[in-house]
């Protein structure tokens, strides 16, 4: 535990403008950024009476071991400066936003020559539209089942579209009226993305006008005595309002707006909102926040539009943004938000009538959403905290281990042996940080001495990342840090990449798959590099025993311990995060082909001959003169395709020289 004195600034030194600020702890992680309109003033403030404070700032100022500011000219440009280094360092004392789970979203490919429909998860794609989130993904498929006979539009993959192209025959949905076909020539490229814009203008809310026009369309057609084009136009109209239907009017005058509203307690919170387009909603999401800084609600507010929509297109941005309480900055935030929109976007509460009734019942959803979160054992900070201590207290740890690294080796008989190092941080997965290792040094099944090679390997990379720290604090011109007065610090951050090295940050707790064994290989490992400040167990999976170094009995925790369930959670999450491996490695060194023995002919090439005749059979069946026209095949590497697969397709298995590719007389050799 640092003192607040130890690297408190001169009280003259940091300036009197806004800014944002960085605290670093003993490993030079960034474990808190926040943004003030007065330097001074904010960071003062961090620096009075430990007693006075709240018990998350009193544990951040006393985790870290320096502070170092940036000075802006505008409170715009500290939102987005800070916007930026929280999604860059994701620093541990500040408000994370964990989704509830992951919503699915409809989604329009834009980008693509014909442009697809479909289903899609996790971050934002450019030159893609999306629609929602959606609650589930059947509900964007039953939308999407009723609105293809009216807009016929592309929903198959890249692979079955070629395909389909390829051999000239439309898929089902082409047959049944329900894709124009674009991939057997049925629509060209102009009139299918025409669709698809159509489709989009249906999406966002201008639906009347389009109804309004095919109902022209089917007067017209009736009017014609065109009455089976009137019937299939009537039908669309009923398709189009049944999908309709399904989304309700909550907001009479067409609003479109994203209405967010808060639960919370003493140390997390709830979020949720709901996506309201055209008056209706098209969607909902939930969030869940560790309060893990003392903030009020207005600061909340103002952190959730920041982290979710800085990382959102400007058309994801609404037209109005309905909160429970105004952000702290509101005119910072509403002018940042209008920067992304484009347009002018409005931060309000609402105070009567439809738009306050939604956003209650947005926060009757929050707080149902917060009473389940916290039925979640694994998710609940409470939790997390009992299971560090205890393990703390069982294995005789000074501390808490913040950071616990986890080893497990998986192979086959000896075969593709590779092992796997997975990192929880604060009881929490840091999935940015896990490692897999190829086993180099031992032929055959030994987990011990891969224990040892692993080990090895990781304190290696984090000795020579140390050492090159060292060597960038006495450099003669190393860079400099804001508030250091040309003193320098390790930098944990690569100067190249702006990103953590990889094995910068060494960890309280090491725990192994395995017993006694297995732990003092791991010990060995340690001991050969002259690190002793590391603690270290083993978690044996029969009893699920913990083994400590030369105890020869096993510390048993009680089997509901909360400590127990933690070591053991990522015990298997590293078996998973291993076996996962192993497993790519095993098929990777199992897929043979026929043109893998054609000299010359690499994984690029062999991936553009496949791409341009679509299938091995193809090329099987082609000349010289074709498989030359292959961009990057030339004529004598052409003649060596046709001679292997010839080799590969006779009778008896003819031996190919792989120098020449000719084929060898099996009984006289060459």
């Amino acid at each position: 535990m640092a003192d607040p004195a130890t690297y408190r600034p001169d009280p003259g030194q940091v300036p009197d403008s806004p800014g944002v600020y960085k605290f670093r702890d003993e490993h030079d992680r960034v474990i808190y950024v926040g943004k003030a309109n007065s330097l001074r003033a904010r960071l003062s403030s961090y620096f009075s009476d430990l007693a006075g404070m709240h018990p998350r700032t009193q544990a951040m100022v006393t985790t870290a071991a320096s502070v170092e500011w940036t000075v802006v000219t505008t409170e715009v440009e500290a939102l987005q400066l800070e916007y930026s280094w929280i999604k860059e360092y994701t620093p541990r004392f500040n408000v994370r936003y964990r989704d509830d789970k992951s919503y699915p979203s409809l989604a329009v490919t834009l980008s693509e020559k014909y442009p697809r429909l479909q289903v899609m998860r996790g971050p934002k794609r450019k030159g893609v539209r999306y629609f929602g989130p959606y609650a589930h993904a059947w509900a964007i498929r039953e939308t999407l089942d009723l609105l293809l006979r009216v807009f016929p539009a592309r929903t198959c993959s890249k692979g079955v579209f070629h395909r389909a192209a390829q051999v000239g025959r439309a898929c089902l949905l082409g047959y049944i009226d329900k894709c124009s076909a674009p991939c057997v020539g049925r629509v060209g490229a102009d009139e299918h993305r025409r669709i698809v814009e159509d489709f989009c203008d249906f999406m966002a809310g201008q639906t009347t006008t389009y109804l309004r026009r095919l109902d022209k369309q089917m007067q017209a057609a009736a009017a014609d005595q065109e009455y089976e084009k009137a019937a299939r136009l009537r039908d669309d109209i009923t398709a189009l309002r049944r999908a309709m239907e399904r989304n309700a009017v909550v907001l009479g005058d067409g609003t479109d707006a994203d209405v967010i509203a808060f639960a919370e307690d003493q140390l997390e919170a709830a979020v949720q909102v709901f996506y309201v387009r055209g008056g209706r909603v098209r969607g909902q999401r939930g969030w869940v926040v560790d309060k893990v800084e003392d903030v009020s609600l207005a600061d909340l507010v103002e952190h959730f539009l920041t982290q979710i929509y800085g990382g959102e297109s400007g058309d994801a941005v609404p037209r109005e943004v309905l909160v429970p309480v105004l952000p702290s900055d509101v005119d910072a935030v509403t002018a940042w938000l209008a920067e992304l929109r484009g347009s002018r976007v409005d931060v309000r509460v609402p105070r009567r009538g439809d738009k306050r009734a939604l956003l209650d019942t947005v926060a009757r959803n929050a707080a149902q959403a917060l009473s389940v979160h916290k039925t979640k054992r694994a998710s609940d900070l409470t939790t997390r905290s009992h299971a560090l201590a205890e393990i703390s207290d069982a294995l005789g740890l000074a501390t808490p281990p913040l950071r616990i690294e986890c080893y497990d080796v998986s192979n086959l008989q000896g075969n593709n042996v590779v092992a796997a190092m997975v990192v929880l941080e604060d009881g929490l997965p840091r999935k940015s940080e896990y490692r897999r290792f190829a086993i180099q040094t031992i032929d055959g099944q030994d987990d011990i001495q891969a224990i040892r090679e692993v080990i090895t390997r990781r304190f290696r990379r984090y000795l020579a990342e140390r050492s090159m720290i060292g060597e960038l604090d006495r450099a003669d011109e190393p860079p400099e840090t804001p508030g250091s007065e040309g003193h320098t610090r390790p930098q944990a951050i690569d100067p190249q990449t702006g990103r953590p090295r990889k094995f910068a940050y060494p960890p309280n707790l090491i725990v192994v798959d395995g017993g006694p064994a297995q732990v003092a290989a791991a010990v060995a490992a340690l001991a050969e590099l002259d690190i002793e400040d590391v603690a270290m167990c083993g978690l044996a999976k029969r009893l699920e025993e913990v083994w400590l170094p030369g105890e020869e009995d096993p510390v048993v925790l009680p089997r509901g311990s909360e400590g127990l369930y933690l070591l053991q959670r990522i015990r298997d999450e590293a078996h998973r995060f291993a076996n996962t491996y192993h497993r790519q490695r095993r098929s990777r060194a199992m897929t043979t082909s026929a043109l893998d023995a054609v000299p010359g002919l690499g994984e690029i090439r062999r991936k553009a001959l496949l791409a341009h005749f679509g299938s091995l059979k193809k090329i099987r069946a082609a000349t010289v003169e074709q498989i030359a026209q292959t961009p990057g095949i030339g004529r004598r590497i052409a003649e060596s395709v046709v001679t292997a697969l010839q080799a590969s397709q006779s009778g008896k298995p003819d031996m190919i020289n792989t120098a020449t590719g000719e084929i060898l007389d099996q009984e006289n050799g060459p």
